[in-house]
Protein backbone atom coordinates (compact mmCIF):
# COMPACT_ATOMS: atom_id res chain seq x y z
CA UNK A 1 0.00 0.00 0.00
CA UNK A 2 2.79 2.68 0.98
CA UNK A 3 4.70 1.53 -2.14
CA UNK A 4 1.53 2.59 -4.24
CA UNK A 5 0.73 5.55 -2.25
CA UNK A 6 4.21 6.36 -2.85
CA UNK A 7 4.14 6.23 -7.01
CA UNK A 8 2.08 9.82 -7.73
CA UNK A 9 4.20 11.43 -5.41
CA UNK A 10 7.65 9.85 -7.52
CA UNK A 11 6.29 10.08 -10.91
CA UNK A 12 5.55 14.03 -9.72
CA UNK A 13 9.38 14.05 -8.91
CA UNK A 14 10.12 12.62 -11.88
CA UNK A 15 8.48 14.82 -14.28
CA UNK A 16 9.43 18.14 -12.22
CA UNK A 17 13.07 16.98 -12.48
CA UNK A 18 12.85 16.14 -16.36
CA UNK A 19 11.85 20.14 -16.74
CA UNK A 20 14.49 21.32 -14.86
CA UNK A 21 16.67 19.24 -16.66
CA UNK A 22 15.62 20.82 -19.89
CA UNK A 23 15.50 23.99 -18.56
CA UNK A 24 19.15 23.54 -17.83
CA UNK A 25 19.73 22.11 -20.74
CA UNK A 26 18.52 24.80 -22.97
CA UNK A 27 20.73 27.54 -21.04
CA UNK A 28 23.63 25.59 -21.39
CA UNK A 29 22.99 25.68 -24.88
CA UNK A 30 22.45 29.55 -25.07
CA UNK A 31 26.06 30.25 -23.31
CA UNK A 32 27.64 28.90 -26.73
CA UNK A 33 25.32 31.64 -28.43
CA UNK A 34 28.05 34.35 -27.33
CA UNK A 35 28.27 36.12 -30.97
CA UNK A 36 28.20 39.61 -30.48
CA UNK A 37 24.51 39.82 -32.12
CA UNK A 38 23.09 36.66 -31.10
CA UNK A 39 21.06 37.86 -28.54
CA UNK A 40 19.45 39.83 -31.78
CA UNK A 41 15.80 39.83 -33.06
CA UNK A 42 15.76 38.78 -36.49
CA UNK A 43 14.91 39.09 -40.27
CA UNK A 44 14.68 36.36 -42.54
CA UNK A 45 13.95 36.86 -46.21
CA UNK A 46 12.87 33.87 -48.33
CA UNK A 47 13.50 33.59 -52.03
CA UNK A 48 12.38 30.89 -54.76
CA UNK A 49 14.55 29.94 -57.41
CA UNK A 50 14.37 29.16 -60.77
CA UNK A 51 11.28 26.41 -61.73
CA UNK A 52 8.37 28.85 -61.34
CA UNK A 53 5.18 27.40 -59.85
CA UNK A 54 7.39 24.74 -58.17
CA UNK A 55 9.68 27.25 -56.85
CA UNK A 56 7.30 29.84 -55.48
CA UNK A 57 4.87 27.33 -53.37
CA UNK A 58 8.11 25.69 -52.22
CA UNK A 59 8.96 29.03 -50.87
CA UNK A 60 5.75 30.02 -49.60
CA UNK A 61 6.21 26.11 -47.50
CA UNK A 62 9.39 27.10 -45.92
CA UNK A 63 7.71 30.60 -45.03
CA UNK A 64 5.18 28.67 -43.42
CA UNK A 65 7.61 26.43 -41.86
CA UNK A 66 9.50 29.55 -40.26
CA UNK A 67 6.36 31.01 -39.09
CA UNK A 68 5.59 27.80 -36.93
CA UNK A 69 9.10 27.50 -36.21
CA UNK A 70 8.84 30.54 -34.36
CA UNK A 71 5.73 30.11 -32.79
CA UNK A 72 7.11 27.00 -30.77
CA UNK A 73 9.74 29.46 -29.80
CA UNK A 74 7.24 32.02 -29.12
CA UNK A 75 8.77 34.52 -30.96
CA UNK A 76 6.84 37.91 -32.32
CA UNK A 77 6.72 37.23 -36.23
CA UNK A 78 5.35 40.04 -38.64
CA UNK A 79 5.74 39.81 -42.53
CA UNK A 80 6.95 43.11 -43.60
CA UNK A 81 6.61 42.36 -47.00
CA UNK A 82 5.29 39.84 -49.28
CA UNK A 83 5.08 39.77 -53.00
CA UNK A 84 3.11 36.52 -54.18
CA UNK A 85 4.20 34.13 -56.78
CA UNK A 86 2.11 34.85 -60.27
CA UNK A 87 0.44 31.77 -59.56
CA UNK A 88 0.44 30.32 -56.32
CA UNK A 89 3.54 30.94 -53.90
CA UNK A 90 5.41 33.53 -52.68
CA UNK A 91 8.02 35.63 -54.96
CA UNK A 92 9.99 36.58 -52.21
CA UNK A 93 8.68 37.22 -48.40
CA UNK A 94 10.64 39.09 -45.80
CA UNK A 95 9.82 38.54 -41.83
CA UNK A 96 10.41 40.43 -38.66
CA UNK A 97 11.35 38.20 -35.72
CA UNK A 98 11.03 39.53 -32.38
CA UNK A 99 12.70 37.62 -29.56
CA UNK A 100 15.71 37.07 -27.58
CA UNK A 101 18.28 35.32 -29.28
CA UNK A 102 16.00 34.74 -32.57
CA UNK A 103 19.28 35.88 -34.63
CA UNK A 104 20.94 33.26 -32.85
CA UNK A 105 18.84 30.70 -33.34
CA UNK A 106 17.67 31.39 -36.96
CA UNK A 107 21.63 31.96 -38.53
CA UNK A 108 21.66 28.58 -38.95
CA UNK A 109 19.19 28.77 -41.72
CA UNK A 110 21.07 30.80 -44.47
CA UNK A 111 21.34 29.07 -47.85
CA UNK A 112 19.74 27.28 -50.13
CA UNK A 113 16.93 24.86 -49.48
CA UNK A 114 15.99 22.31 -51.75
CA UNK A 115 12.66 20.08 -51.87
CA UNK A 116 12.25 17.20 -54.07
CA UNK A 117 8.36 15.26 -54.52
CA UNK A 118 5.96 14.61 -56.88
CA UNK A 119 4.64 18.19 -58.12
CA UNK A 120 0.91 18.63 -57.51
CA UNK A 121 1.05 20.92 -60.42
CA UNK A 122 2.06 18.23 -62.42
CA UNK A 123 -0.82 16.59 -64.50
CA UNK A 124 1.56 13.36 -64.85
CA UNK A 125 3.03 13.52 -61.37
CA UNK A 126 6.46 13.50 -61.98
CA UNK A 127 9.01 13.88 -59.70
CA UNK A 128 10.38 17.45 -59.26
CA UNK A 129 13.05 19.47 -57.45
CA UNK A 130 12.81 22.49 -56.23
CA UNK A 131 15.07 25.53 -54.44
CA UNK A 132 14.62 28.61 -52.16
CA UNK A 133 17.54 31.10 -50.44
CA UNK A 134 16.94 31.81 -46.93
CA UNK A 135 19.14 34.46 -45.15
CA UNK A 136 18.80 35.97 -41.78
CA UNK A 137 20.03 39.56 -40.86
CA UNK A 138 20.24 40.39 -37.30
CA UNK A 139 17.73 43.13 -36.56
CA UNK A 140 19.20 46.57 -35.27
CA UNK A 141 17.37 50.14 -35.31
CA UNK A 142 19.07 53.62 -34.73
CA UNK A 143 19.25 53.59 -31.07
CA UNK A 144 21.68 50.19 -30.98
CA UNK A 145 23.73 50.69 -33.17
CA UNK A 146 26.49 53.18 -34.48
CA UNK A 147 25.87 52.12 -38.14
CA UNK A 148 25.19 56.11 -39.75
CA UNK A 149 23.07 56.57 -42.80
CA UNK A 150 23.39 59.65 -45.16
CA UNK A 151 20.24 60.45 -46.68
CA UNK A 152 22.04 61.85 -49.56
CA UNK A 153 23.03 58.21 -50.34
CA UNK A 154 19.15 57.00 -50.12
CA UNK A 155 16.71 56.95 -52.74
CA UNK A 156 13.42 56.72 -51.33
CA UNK A 157 10.78 55.40 -54.20
CA UNK A 158 6.85 54.89 -52.85
CA UNK A 159 4.50 52.70 -55.05
CA UNK A 160 0.92 50.83 -54.44
CA UNK A 161 0.91 47.40 -53.07
CA UNK A 162 -1.25 44.57 -52.16
CA UNK A 163 -2.00 43.66 -48.50
CA UNK A 164 -0.21 40.30 -47.11
CA UNK A 165 -0.55 37.44 -49.76
CA UNK A 166 -2.66 40.36 -51.77
CA UNK A 167 -6.13 40.04 -50.28
CA UNK A 168 -6.44 43.59 -50.14
CA UNK A 169 -5.56 46.87 -52.48
CA UNK A 170 -4.35 49.34 -51.03
CA UNK A 171 -5.56 52.87 -52.74
CA UNK A 172 -2.76 55.08 -52.21
CA UNK A 173 0.83 54.96 -52.54
CA UNK A 174 1.59 53.48 -49.46
CA UNK A 175 4.82 50.88 -49.83
CA UNK A 176 8.33 51.95 -49.39
CA UNK A 177 11.69 51.09 -51.40
CA UNK A 178 14.96 52.56 -50.17
CA UNK A 179 18.01 51.87 -52.26
CA UNK A 180 21.23 52.21 -50.69
CA UNK A 181 23.37 53.99 -53.36
CA UNK A 182 27.10 52.88 -51.94
CA UNK A 183 25.70 49.51 -51.40
CA UNK A 184 23.17 49.28 -53.70
CA UNK A 185 21.47 47.43 -51.31
CA UNK A 186 17.33 47.68 -51.87
CA UNK A 187 15.12 47.25 -49.40
CA UNK A 188 11.05 47.37 -49.35
CA UNK A 189 8.34 47.15 -46.71
CA UNK A 190 4.60 47.14 -47.38
CA UNK A 191 2.77 45.32 -44.32
CA UNK A 192 1.50 48.68 -43.27
CA UNK A 193 -1.45 51.15 -44.22
CA UNK A 194 0.79 53.79 -43.48
CA UNK A 195 3.41 54.95 -45.82
CA UNK A 196 5.40 56.50 -42.33
CA UNK A 197 5.14 53.30 -40.31
CA UNK A 198 6.22 51.36 -43.74
CA UNK A 199 9.47 53.45 -44.19
CA UNK A 200 10.33 52.94 -40.39
CA UNK A 201 10.36 49.16 -40.58
CA UNK A 202 12.19 49.68 -44.05
CA UNK A 203 15.16 51.52 -42.41
CA UNK A 204 15.31 49.10 -39.63
CA UNK A 205 15.31 46.23 -42.43
CA UNK A 206 18.15 48.58 -44.21
CA UNK A 207 20.21 49.09 -41.23
CA UNK A 208 20.26 45.52 -40.12
CA UNK A 209 21.71 44.65 -43.50
CA UNK A 210 24.36 47.19 -43.57
CA UNK A 211 24.99 45.64 -39.82
CA UNK A 212 25.25 42.16 -41.14
CA UNK A 213 27.58 43.70 -43.82
CA UNK A 214 29.60 45.19 -41.94
CA UNK A 215 30.09 41.77 -39.58
CA UNK A 216 31.25 40.23 -42.52
CA UNK A 217 33.89 42.57 -43.53
CA UNK A 218 34.65 42.05 -40.13
CA UNK A 219 35.33 38.92 -40.56
CA UNK A 220 37.27 38.79 -44.05
CA UNK A 221 39.76 41.40 -42.38
CA UNK A 222 40.10 38.34 -39.89
CA UNK A 223 41.14 36.09 -42.70
CA UNK A 224 38.45 33.50 -41.52
CA UNK A 225 35.74 31.60 -42.81
CA UNK A 226 32.09 33.13 -42.76
CA UNK A 227 30.76 30.86 -40.34
CA UNK A 228 27.45 32.70 -40.48
CA UNK A 229 26.93 32.79 -44.12
CA UNK A 230 26.97 31.15 -47.36
CA UNK A 231 26.87 32.13 -50.78
CA UNK A 232 23.71 32.04 -51.87
CA UNK A 233 24.13 29.38 -55.07
CA UNK A 234 22.37 26.85 -56.22
CA UNK A 235 25.89 24.32 -55.48
CA UNK A 236 25.30 25.23 -52.30
CA UNK A 237 22.44 23.78 -50.70
CA UNK A 238 22.43 23.42 -46.82
CA UNK A 239 19.24 20.88 -46.29
CA UNK A 240 17.30 18.84 -48.56
CA UNK A 241 13.80 17.98 -47.97
CA UNK A 242 12.75 14.52 -49.56
CA UNK A 243 8.96 13.78 -50.12
CA UNK A 244 9.29 11.19 -52.65
CA UNK A 245 10.23 7.99 -53.10
CA UNK A 246 11.00 8.35 -49.45
CA UNK A 247 10.89 10.49 -46.97
CA UNK A 248 13.46 12.07 -45.13
CA UNK A 249 15.17 16.07 -44.01
CA UNK A 250 18.89 15.97 -44.05
CA UNK A 251 21.12 18.77 -43.00
CA UNK A 252 24.11 18.32 -45.91
CA UNK A 253 26.11 20.28 -42.96
CA UNK A 254 25.90 18.03 -39.86
CA UNK A 255 24.35 14.95 -41.53
CA UNK A 256 21.49 15.44 -39.00
CA UNK A 257 18.43 13.44 -40.90
CA UNK A 258 14.72 12.81 -39.83
CA UNK A 259 12.04 10.94 -41.34
CA UNK A 260 9.52 12.99 -40.13
CA UNK A 261 9.19 15.21 -43.05
CA UNK A 262 5.87 16.95 -41.91
CA UNK A 263 7.27 17.80 -38.30
CA UNK A 264 10.12 19.36 -39.67
CA UNK A 265 8.13 21.23 -42.69
CA UNK A 266 5.90 22.05 -39.20
CA UNK A 267 8.48 23.82 -37.69
CA UNK A 268 10.36 21.25 -35.64
CA UNK A 269 13.40 22.56 -36.50
CA UNK A 270 15.61 22.09 -33.30
CA UNK A 271 17.48 19.33 -33.88
CA UNK A 272 19.04 20.62 -37.02
CA UNK A 273 19.58 24.19 -35.80
CA UNK A 274 21.21 22.48 -32.55
CA UNK A 275 23.30 20.52 -34.28
CA UNK A 276 24.94 23.34 -36.77
CA UNK A 277 25.37 26.33 -33.75
CA UNK A 278 27.24 23.04 -31.65
CA UNK A 279 29.56 22.07 -34.61
CA UNK A 280 30.10 25.27 -35.25
CA UNK A 281 30.91 25.78 -31.75
CA UNK A 282 33.31 22.99 -31.93
CA UNK A 283 31.06 21.09 -29.76
CA UNK A 284 31.07 17.98 -32.21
Amino acid sequence: MLASADEPAQAELAAELQRLDKIIGEWEFRLMLGGEDDRRSAILTIHPGAGGTESTDWAAMLLRMYLRYCERHRWQTEVIDFLPGDQVGVKSATVEVSGEYAYGYLKAESGVHRLVRLSPFDANMRRHTSFASVFVYPEADEEDTDIVVNPTELRIDTFRASGAGGQHINKTDSAVRITHLPTGIVVTCQAERSQHRNREMAMKYLLSRLLKLRRDEEIKKKDTLEAQKMEIAWGSQIRSYVLHPYKMVKDLRTEVETSDTDGALDGDLDRFIEAWLMQEAGGI
